[in-house]
């Protein structure tokens, strides 16, 4: 696979089963030992790949068929918890991951084109450290330069405005079937705010109302 191209969706699922079997969280039924694991998004876990705590035995699992046929086994405790951040991408990939095990919260951010548009195209770089400016609200003291060597600044060609544009534009034409696909599902929940300040709470309120103990 080229640098940079994107990986195949069943590489992808095949990294998330190995993952959570890795952990303890997922098993196939022909192992022993069962694991417990829970696809809660739970607030207090890192965006990016997996995460999740401590795997906890437990003899409440589900069976549900994967992608391969296979069989696994999965439990709802929250000891064990996870973050899926880009993926899935489109509903193609979000009913393949559905065969592995199910999702019971999706965040949908809705923030202003105008707003992601502000931060992004006005970020400048300076590559030899990747230190990043923007001249929104993190400007350089001097305009164009870098405050500690004072080298030049760049900016990247997928930070230009036209290039970010296309790519806001396709992800709007695949995320509806996505969005769609999940809300069907009732595991969709859509925020909305212009900055991490404004989301956060709402973020942490609507994780309370699912998955705190006053839910239980």
């Amino acid at each position: 696979m080229k640098a940079g191209g994107l990986v195949p969706d069943s590489t992808i699922l095949r990294l998330i089963t190995a993952e959570l079997t890795n952990r303890g969280w997922l098993r196939s039924s022909a192992q022993p030992a069962p694991y417990t694991l829970n696809s809660m998004a739970s607030p207090i876990d890192t965006l990016g790949s997996l995460v999740g705590g401590t795997p906890v035995q437990s003899d409440n699992y589900i069976n549900l068929p994967s992608q391969q046929d296979a069989t696994y086994e999965y439990s709802e405790n929250p000891d064990a918890s996870f973050i899926l951040d880009g993926f899935p991408r489109n509903a193609t990939q979000a009913k393949a991951l559905n065969s592995l095990l199910p999702i019971n919260l999706v965040v949908n951010i809705k923030t202003p084109i105008e707003v992601i548009l502000d931060r992004i195209c006005n970020r400048w770089i300076h590559l030899p450290s990747n230190r990043v400016y923007n001249t929104t609200y993190n400007a350089p003291k001097v305009a164009g330069k870098d405050d500690i060597t004072g080298e030049p600044l760049v900016q990247r060609d997928d930070d230009k405005p036209e290039i970010w544009k296309s790519r806001l534009s396709k992800f709007e034409e695949t995320s509806l079937p996505l969005l769609a696909h999940y809300d069907k599902a009732g595991v969709l929940y859509t925020v909305e705010g212009n900055s991490s300040n404004e989301i956060t709470p709402k973020l942490f309120d609507e994780f309370n109302k699912r998955f705190g103990e006053q839910s239980t």
